[in-house]
C-alpha cells in the first residue's frame, strides 16, 4: 500500500507556462563597443527573454539615441524604461528594462552612495529602475540594480541593498513575486548577498529572495570570467556578481524558478558582446 501525501504547501495546482527574464550588463561605451553592438544586438535575440534588465546602457548625452531603443526596435517593438545614471564623454550610461509587454507603471530610486567610513567616489548615481509589466497572464513587477563595484564597498552595497528592499516593500500588493535582477558587484557570500537571500538578517521583513542561479543552475555560473577577453584584462579572479532573484512562489506556484543558464558567453563573428555573461531564468508565469 503506497503513501498517502496529504502535505498541502498552499500554492494549489502549479501552472506550467513561465516567463522568460534575463539581465546583462552591456559595458556602456568602453572598449570597441561600436564593434560590440551587433554582438549585443544578436545575443540578446537569440536568448529570446520577454523581459530584460539592463546595465551601463548607453545613451547620447543629446538624448537623441539609447542603446535600449535600439534593442528594442532589433527585436521587434519591446517596451522600453531607461534611466541614465553616469556620464562620460559624450556619452551617459544607465538601467534599462526592455519588455515584451507594456509597462503598466515605472519608477526609480537613487541608491545611497556612502556608508561610513567609505564613500562611493566613482560620480556615478546608483540606480534601482522598477517596471511593473502587463504581462497576458496578470501584471509582475522586475527591479533592475547596478550596485557600487569597488571590493572595499561592500558597506556601500549593504546600504543600497537595504534601500532596494525598501523600494520592493513601497510596491506592494503584487501576485506575482517580485523580481529582482542586475548587475550587483557581490559574490554570493557576500554580506549584502545573504541579506537579500535571508541568510543574514534582512533589512525589511518579508522582503527576501531566492537565488536563480543557486536554485536551478548548473556549475559555478560566473558571470565575469577569464575565457571573456574584456573581462581577463582585469587580472581579477572568476566571480558570479550578476543574479536574477525572485521572491518565494505565490498560488499557483508562480515565480519558481525552472531554469536557468548563462548567455552572451559565446562570440559573434569573432565578437563578445560585454565584458559581463547574462543570466536568464524561466520562472513560472
Amino acid at each position: 500500500m503506497g503513501i498517502v501525501d496529504e502535505h498541502d504547501p498552499g500554492y494549489g495546482p502549479l501552472v506550467d507556462t513561465t516567463v522568460r527574464i534575463a539581465t546583462w550588463n552591456l559595458w556602456g561605451t568602453y572598449g570597441p563597443w561600436e564593434a560590440r553592438q551587433a554582438a549585443i544586438v544578436e545575443t540578446v535575440r537569440a536568448a529570446d527573454a520577454d523581459v530584460y534588465a539592463l546595465q551601463e546602457v548607453w545613451s547620447r548625452g543629446d538624448g537623441s539615441q539609447n542603446q535600449a531603443d535600439v534593442l528594442a526596435a532589433a527585436l521587434g517593438g519591446y517596451h522600453v524604461v531607461y534611466e541614465p545614471n553616469l556620464d562620460r564623454d559624450a556619452f551617459q550610461s544607465g538601467n534599462a528594462i526592455v519588455s515584451r509587454w507594456p509597462l503598466a507603471r515605472r519608477d526609480v530610486r537613487v541608491l545611497p552612495r556612502k556608508a561610513a567610513p567609505v564613500a562611493d567616489d566613482e560620480g556615478e548615481e546608483r540606480l534601482c529602475v522598477f517596471a511593473e509589466i502587463d504581462g497576458p497572464r496578470g501584471p509582475f513587477q522586475i527591479f533592475c540594480a547596478h550596485l557600487s563595484w569597488r571590493g572595499d564597498h561592500s558597506a556601500i552595497r549593504q546600504d543600497q541593498v537595504r534601500a532596494i528592499c525598501e523600494f520592493v516593500r513601497d510596491q506592494r500588493p503584487r501576485s506575482f513575486p517580485a523580481v529582482l535582477c542586475g548587475d550587483l558587484n557581490a559574490d554570493p557570500s557576500s554580506d549584502e548577498i545573504r541579506t537579500l537571500t535571508g541568510r543574514a538578517a534582512v533589512p525589511v521583513r518579508g522582503i527576501w529572495f531566492r537565488d536563480a542561479w543557486e536554485q536551478a543552475g548548473g556549475g559555478p555560473g560566473h558571470t565575469r570570467h577569464h575565457t571573456n577577453p574584456w573581462a581577463a584584462k582585469d587580472l581579477d579572479i572568476d566571480r558570479r556578481i550578476d543574479f536574477v532573484m525572485v521572491g518565494n512562489p505565490k498560488l499557483g506556484g508562480v515565480g519558481h524558478v525552472r531554469r536557468v543558464e548563462l548567455f552572451g558567453d559565446n562570440a559573434v563573428d569573432g565578437v563578445v558582446g560585454s565584458d559581463h555573461y547574462g543570466v536568464v531564468a524561466d520562472l513560472r508565469y
